[in-house]
């Protein structure tokens, strides 16, 4: 049996060392161009070379996506980002489009093929097929129950891996193939620029009577009718990896640093917990709650899409605790950290630590690198140092409970 991946995502640089660094297998990412997620800073040639050849020196994984549904101009600029992926020494390459299948295959010829969600892949004569014409792994869509997914494994290769979603956002139409974004913006989704028209506010306008919003709930804010539950499967992947999935995707590029590393962190446990046939520690399950995030749900796992449409009428963010700083080194019973978000002398903090429960410190004696004693940090970047009695890892996460 292969053992299960962890799949995180990255936007920049800062999130890709923080997926490493908290236990992802591997890391998928995107080029400046070709992916569906254009607004984080993404990748350059020289970014993604560094990128792989510190994750190849880790053991790790590196896939680049090229998912978006290309026009015929895109077509043409497609050759030349493959060759770059291809001597970066990416490990994959995920596509959805059959014309970008052909053209990695001709271009970047020892990279391997993943066949992205978009296609929106529901049975397993479908994921034969991409199989064929040489795919190693198809990301399932994220319409598909538990048992569905299982029917798949039990039908297609075992050389053909699946990939399904476990932890994130998620759209509400099939498989993120919606012109909503396009029709009301100009922002094409399936070339990565959705602008998500369905988190927007709605309310219902009778054409007789123009200027006059009737809540479609009884709610004068509206309703958010397209606005997706988040997803969280922390306490079903022994179910998962039953199912036959061979990677466990968080869903996340747009998102920081902060999000990268508890996400991966939490579902690290997670994972090795059920290898192991353990029990999962009750602090994983509080993890996801520290992330800003809507409501939760199970997604399609456990139910069909008519059964529940896992819509979030509320609408927005739940978002209960805060990055204050990222820890740099420790030496001689003292942190020295930058910072991320302001922080008081006497703050409760928590320090999260790759594989590790959520330490309680208290910002104790900060000072600024002049060694001055300061009341509160002041600036986004500043370094600081604070006395601690237990060493914390470079790169730990210092969080702050909002008020």
């Amino acid at each position: 049996m292969i053992t299960p991946e962890l799949l995180a995502p990255a936007g920049d640089l800062e999130c890709f060392e923080a997926a490493l660094r908290f236990g992802a297998d591997a890391v998928y990412l995107g080029g400046q161009a070709f992916g569906m997620r254009s607004a984080p800073k993404n990748f350059t040639p020289e970014q993604l070379t560094q990128a792989v050849a510190l994750a190849h020196k880790l053991g790790k994984r590196v896939y680049v996506t090229c998912n978006i549904l290309p026009h015929p101009a895109d077509m043409k600029q497609f050759p030349a980002w493959l060759e770059a992926i291809a001597q970066a020494g990416t490990d994959a390459i995920v596509a959805a489009d059959l014309g970008v299948v052909q053209l990695a295959q001709k271009y970047a010829p020892g990279v391997e093929l993943h066949i992205s969600t978009q296609a929106g892949i529901t049975n397993a004569e479908a994921a034969r097929i991409y199989h064929e014409i040489g795919a190693k792994r198809v990301i399932l869509a994220r319409e598909l129950t538990l048992e569905e997914i299982r029917e798949i494994r039990k039908n297609t290769p075992q050389t053909l891996e699946i990939e399904c979603f476990v932890h994130g956002a998620m759209c509400v139409s099939f498989s993120g193939r919606c012109l909503l974004s396009n029709y009301l913006t100009g922002r094409d989704a399936n070339s990565g620029a959705c602008a998500q028209p369905c988190r927007w506010s709605y309310a219902l306008v009778e054409e007789t009577r123009p200027g006059q919003y009737i809540p479609i709930e009884e709610d004068t804010r509206g309703t958010h009718i397209m606005h997706a539950k988040d997803l969280c499967m922390i306490a079903h992947i022994p179910e998962l990896l039953d199912a036959g999935i061979a990677s466990l995707k968080i869903e996340g590029r747009a998102k920081a640093a902060y999000y990268v590393a508890v996400a991966v962190n939490a579902y690290r446990v997670a994972l090795d917990a059920a290898l192991q046939n353990k029990p999962l520690p009750a602090w994983v399950l509080e993890e996801p709650q520290k992330l800003s995030h809507r409501e939760y749900c199970t997604g399609f796992y456990f139910n069909r899409p008519n059964e529940a449409a896992q819509i979030n009428l509320a609408g927005g963010y739940r978002r209960q605790w805060e990055v204050i700083g990222i820890v740099e080194r420790w030496a001689d019973g003292v942190c020295y950290a930058i910072q991320r978000g302001r922080a008081f002398a006497g703050d409760t903090l928590e320090a999260l630590s790759p594989g590790q429960m959520p330490a309680a410190i208290t910002l104790d004696n900060p000072r600024d690198t002049e060694n001055n004693l300061i009341e509160a940090t002041r600036h986004s970047e500043m370094q600081f140092s604070f006395r601690c009695d237990f060493e914390l890892p470079k790169g730990t996460v210092l969080r702050r409970k909002c008020a």
